[in-house]
């Protein structure tokens, strides 16, 4: 089950062109994102660890999704 709500999922992709977006679709996205968004945390916390600090700051979050490209 997704975390993150289906209706900020559904206007992402609207915004793109598209007029009907399937329950389906909305869910195979959300599941994505999840699954980026865990491994950047999952990088950044690193990062974080690395400069010693328990604190996961913006510049860590944009170290990790740079390292992780």
């Amino acid at each position: 089950m997704s975390e993150i709500p289906k209706a900020p999922i559904a206007r992402i992709i609207k915004d793109t062109g598209a007029e009907r977006v399937s329950e389906d679709t909305k869910a195979e996205l959300a599941e994505y994102l999840e699954e980026v968004a865990r491994d950047v945390a999952i990088e950044a916390n690193n990062v974080a660890k690395i400069a010693k600090r328990k604190t996961i700051k913006p510049e860590d979050i944009k170290l990790a999704i740079k390292n992780l490209e």
